[in-house]
C-alpha cells in the first residue's frame, strides 16, 4: 500500500485533475489571488499557470515527494515565485498574521484533522485575507450522500485517505471564515460517478478585528 500511496496515486492525481474541465474550475476559484498566498496541498503544481499577476509569492505546503518532482517543471516556468515551506498543512511554518490569501484544491478532502488545518490557514492569514478553495465533498442530495457515506471507507483505503462526505462549507464557517463566494457545480459524468462529483468552489475571509 505505500507504494500505491507514495507513488502512484499523486501521478493518478496529476492525471485526473489536470484535465481541461478541471482547469476551468481552478481557474474560476484563482481568479482574485493577490500578495503572499499560502496553498495548501500544491501537489503537481497544477494551479501554477493560473495563477493571476496580482500574485507576488507561493509559498507551498505539499508533503507528497512524487507530487513536488512532478511539480518541478510548472515551479521553473512559473513568473510568480514559489517557495515550499513545509509538509503538513495542519502545522504551517509561518509567522500569524503574515500572508494575504490562501488557497486549496481539492486538499481538505484528505487532511486527516481538517478542522486544525482551517485554523491554520486562519491564523496565518492577515484580517480579511481571503481563502479561496474548490474542493468536492457532501452533496445535499440524500440518494448520493447515502452512496457517499457508504463508498468513503473504500474511498479512503484506494485515494490515500481522501473523503466523499465532508460538507466542506460548513467546515469552513466553523473554523471561523465568513464565506462571500460559494458556487456549486458537478463533474461531468454518467450517474454512477455522482458521489464523486459534487463540487464547492468558494472564496471566505478572515473577519477583521
Amino acid at each position: 500500500m505505500a507504494v500505491w500511496r507514495e507513488q502512484v496515486v499523486p501521478r493518478l492525481t496529476d492525471v485526473m485533475l489536470g484535465t481541461n474541465e478541471v482547469r476551468g474550475h481552478r481557474r474560476e476559484v484563482i481568479d482574485g489571488l493577490r500578495g503572499e498566498v499560502v496553498e495548501i496541498g500544491f501537489g503537481s503544481g497544477l494551479n501554477v499557470p493560473l495563477y493571476p499577476p496580482e500574485v507576488e509569492m507561493v509559498y507551498a505546503i505539499e508533503p507528497s515527494e512524487v507530487g513536488r518532482k512532478l511539480a518541478a517543471k510548472r515551479v521553473a516556468a512559473s513568473p510568480v515565485p514559489i517557495r515550499f515551506v513545509g509538509l503538513d498543512g495542519e502545522d504551517l511554518p509561518l509567522a500569524g498574521e503574515s500572508v494575504d490569501a490562501a488557497l486549496s484544491t481539492f486538499t481538505l478532502c484528505t487532511i486527516p484533522d481538517v478542522m486544525r488545518a482551517l485554523y491554520e490557514l486562519r491564523r496565518v492569514l492577515r484580517p480579511g485575507g481571503r481563502f479561496h478553495f474548490l474542493e468536492h465533498g457532501l452533496c445535499p442530495e440524500p440518494g448520493t450522500a447515502r452512496w457517499q457515506h457508504r463508498l468513503n471507507g473504500l474511498q479512503q483505503r484506494l485515494a490515500s485517505g481522501c473523503n466523499l462526505d465532508r460538507p466542506i462549507d460548513r467546515l469552513v464557517r466553523e473554523a471561523g471564515f465568513q464565506i462571500q463566494e460559494l458556487r456549486n457545480a458537478w463533474f461531468r459524468g454518467p450517474p454512477p460517478s455522482k458521489p464523486w462529483g459534487y463540487l464547492y468552489e468558494g472564496a471566505a475571509i478572515k473577519p477583521a478585528r
